[in-house]
């Protein structure tokens, strides 16, 4: 009688430490289904595979089903969901798995006792839940997956002042959030491997009062386009304890004008990284076009972006949207931005290049253009249907208060003994290449850009990155008459359709 006992206690101990053990591998950080599979196998000293409905191997040991595949296809069809199956020194148990809409099958040498038969049965349930877990990640993933793809989507629109399809893709998932004529747009950095965690928390201080989209431009960078004044302030609470985190913001603008704001959003990062909070808004500082006479900037941009105004809307509006973008980034960050390719935005741009009749590769051209395009686009939301009255770039440029910014701009420069007025000159008048304007100076190139670097501080503008803080430099040279004024004829009326469409 008491042999009898030990022997019950004995497997009742045994039971305890399987179930612990089976118990385990569904605690947090545990074991997965491969794991669980290749457990059971030991477990009942034989072996183990689990199938998926079509009948491919998920996990374990793949065994030759040719005796029982009738049983096996019944089971994936719901119509059985057990069953056994004996031969000559074989043992089997199938069991369907619900979750996976497959099939558990075991194999031992020997007939299987009540534990092995208790132990397939609680791996089951195990395998069903961990499986079940496994789908509802991957559901949330994707649906994350798409929310994000949508985010980006509606950005783009904005992009190329598309409001009426984006407030309209919006207001299913985020209702209201674009009902608004004005927008601010941030843009936060931090490390890339750092970024998608900060892009949730993002999204979690800001709540549904901000489009939060991962930058497909910059690996390290997170844009936030809100009309609420208190994001700013959520998202400046994020990056007070990170060593690495910066934050830019624009001016208000109005939500068809998104692309200049994210422009005065990565201008403004640039200073953040010189600011102790590591956050800075645009400055509403004087900018050239400010201290031109307003009838004959007008009229000189009318003038200037003439031969593009025939052409249809859809057009027009793709060219213009894309040369913005196009001048203030790469052609590979527009494109991404854009969601095209980077082929389509240099095609795009050579386009306008003809139109205009210019050369985007001129430093002087670009800042010319883009100065066009700024005041076209002020003219666009504030109609004015006065008659234009005939002017140029040369009057435009050589007013007394632009003259005078100009001078005083540049000559902050003075101050350094390294000369970085006359680098900075020559850089300009290369296009922005540091090669070439090494040999013009007879120095290397590394000491050009660093000249360049050093300027930066001084004249509080991002120049290295391009834009419009190196656009409104290039202004100032002009303004004052340290750089030839670029080439840019226009297309006359009349003109062969072929020089246009080239």
């Amino acid at each position: 009688m008491a042999g009898r006992e030990g022997a019950s206690r004995r497997a009742e101990v045994r039971g305890a430490e399987w179930e612990r053990e089976l118990l385990g591998l569904l605690r947090p950080g545990g074991q997965r289904v491969r794991q669980v599979v290749a457990w059971l196998a030991d477990a009942v000293d034989g072996t183990a595979c689990l199938h998926d409905g079509s009948g491919a191997v998920l996990a374990g040991t793949s065994l030759d089903s040719g005796p029982f595949e009738e049983l096996f296809d019944d089971m994936v069809a719901g119509r059985i969901a057990s069953a056994a199956w004996e031969g000559p020194g074989r043992h089997l148990r199938l069991v369907r798995v619900p979750a996976s809409a497959g099939v558990l099958t075991v194999s031992r040498a020997v007939p299987f006792d009540r534990r092995a038969s208790e132990i397939v049965t609680h791996t089951v349930q195990v395998l069903d839940v961990l499986l079940r877990a496994h789908e509802s990640t991957v559901a949330v993933h994707r649906l994350e997956r798409a929310t994000s793809d949508l985010r980006l989507a509606i950005l783009q629109l904005l992009m190329v002042e598309d409001t009426v399809a984006a407030r309209r893709v919006a207001a299913g998932l985020w209702p209201g959030l674009l009902d608004t004529d004005t927008a601010c747009v941030y843009v936060v950095e931090s490390r890339p491997e750092e970024r998608d965690g900060l892009a949730e928390e993002c999204l979690d201080a800001t709540g549904e009062q901000a489009l939060v989209v991962r930058c497909p431009a910059r690996d390290e960078h997170v844009i936030v386009v809100t009309p609420r004044e208190a994001v700013a302030g959520a998202l400046r609470s994020l990056i007070g304890p990170r060593p690495r985190v910066f934050l830019g913001g624009s001016a208000r603008q109005s939500l068809a004008r998104t692309a200049t704001a994210y422009g005065q959003a990565v201008s403004a990062l640039a200073v953040a990284h010189f600011r102790p909070d590591k956050a800075a808004v645009y400055a509403e500082r004087t900018h050239p076009e400010r201290l031109m006479a307003p009838d004959a900037l007008r009229a000189w941009t009318l003038r200037v972006l003439g031969p593009l105004a025939g052409l249809p809307h859809h057009t027009h509006t793709e060219l213009l949207a894309t040369t913005r973008l196009g001048l203030e980034f790469t052609a590979v960050s527009a494109a991404k931005v854009l969601g095209v390719s980077r082929n389509t935005v240099r095609a795009r741009m050579e386009r306008v290049e003809a139109l205009l009749g210019t050369d985007f590769s001129d430093l002087a051209a670009r800042a010319v253009v883009h100065l066009a395009l700024n005041t076209q686009e002020s003219l666009a939301h504030g109609e004015d249907d006065r008659a234009p009255a005939p002017a140029d770039l040369g009057e435009l440029l050589t007013g007394p208060a632009m003259r005078a910014w100009a001078h005083d701009l540049l000559a902050r420069l003075d101050a350094d003994t390294r000369d970085l007025r006359r680098t900075l000159r020559t850089w300009i008048a290369a296009g922005g290449n540091a090669e070439r304007a090494a040999q013009t100076l007879g120095v290397h190139a590394q000491t050009v850009r660093e000249h360049v670097r050093a300027a930066e501080p001084v004249l509080e503008r991002q120049l290295l990155a391009g834009g419009g803080d190196l656009y409104e430099v290039v202004l100032a040279h002009l303004a004052a008459g340290d750089l030839d004024q670029p080439a840019l004829r226009g297309v006359k009326q009349g003109e062969p359709d072929s020089l246009v469409h080239r």
